[in-house]
């Protein structure tokens, strides 16, 4: 008899998945997460753009629900938990037989002194240019004027304002980077046009604050990339993001204080509506 030949089993991440199913993955967690946002996006700039100048409009990042403070808290809270569950189903659609897909993507604790300094590190290559780039789009009369919180806010807003930066830190990094990365690779995409192709989604996913903004998340998503692919953590990214938007969203007030010129909007037509996930 011709003897069995014992096939090696590879590990569950160098499997390759039926390419038909992988793609319609993909389009479908796009659909409902980060691509819809981007839709919603370009769709706010074109209406903005045919309205009145763009500088005289504005938007905010975390809105209002509701009159009343408990039942606007109890929607704002609400809102950051559905969106942080698809970024589990995310990470669940990651997951394998044998193989965490949180340690797969790097988005856990085992090196978190380390990632942490590399987050600390891209805030001030990112963050401190980001706000420069708003800054000068707002002087060009090119980027809606983005309010990141209420002036007015109840004591509780603080700690729904940093849920609502975490929130925007794991939604963009775990799937522009951890999932996106994974799929795009398994369909033969070369790492160069991965990096590229994210960050363009990343840039479209900002257009509705202008493009001087959606340009800056452009090479974000170029530095993130390059990172992610170098380190093969996305906790780094995920920290870096979180302090910017923390930074950006509690720091709001004091900024639109001692700069009302940049930071607070003059009077103009109705806001743009917001992406539907997190900006």
């Amino acid at each position: 008899m011709r003897p069995s030949v014992i096939r090696v089993w590879d590990p569950p991440h160098a499997v390759d998945r039926n390419a038909v199913v992988v793609r319609w993955e993909v389009i479908l967690v796009l659909l409902v997460t980060v691509g819809q946002s981007a839709i919603y996006s370009v769709v706010s700039f074109i209406r903005a753009a045919t309205r009145a100048p763009i500088s005289q409009q504005q938007t905010q990042l975390n809105p209002s629900r509701s009159a009343e403070p408990l039942w606007d808290a109890i929607y704002q809270f609400l809102d950051i938990f559905f969106s942080l569950a698809l970024v589990a189903l995310v990470v669940y659609l990651l997951w394998e037989p044998g193989l965490s897909a949180l340690r797969r993507i790097g988005l856990d604790l085992r090196r978190f002194g380390g990632d942490t300094a590399r987050g600390v590190l891209l805030v001030a290559l990112i963050g401190v240019p980001g706000i420069g780039v708003y800054a000068a789009g707002r002087a060009l009369g090119q980027s809606i004027a983005v309010i990141p919180a209420p002036l007015d806010s109840s004591w509780w807003v603080i700690g729904l304002l940093i849920l609502a930066a975490l929130r925007a830190g794991l939604t963009e990094e775990v799937i522009f980077l951890g999932y996106l990365f994974d799929r795009l690779r398994r369909l033969g995409w070369s790492w160069t046009w991965v990096i590229v192709s994210t960050a363009l989604l990343r840039g479209s996913y900002h257009l509705y604050q202008g493009w001087p903004s959606a340009l800056g998340n452009v090479v974000m998503g170029l530095v993130f990339g390059w990172c992610y692919r170098r380190w093969g953590r996305v906790m780094p990214l995920v920290i870096a993001h979180t302090i910017i938007d923390i930074v950006a969203f509690v720091g709001y007030p004091l900024a639109a204080a001692w700069w009302p010129g940049t930071f607070t909007p003059t009077p103009g037509p109705t806001p743009t509506p917001t992406p539907s996930v997190t900006p």
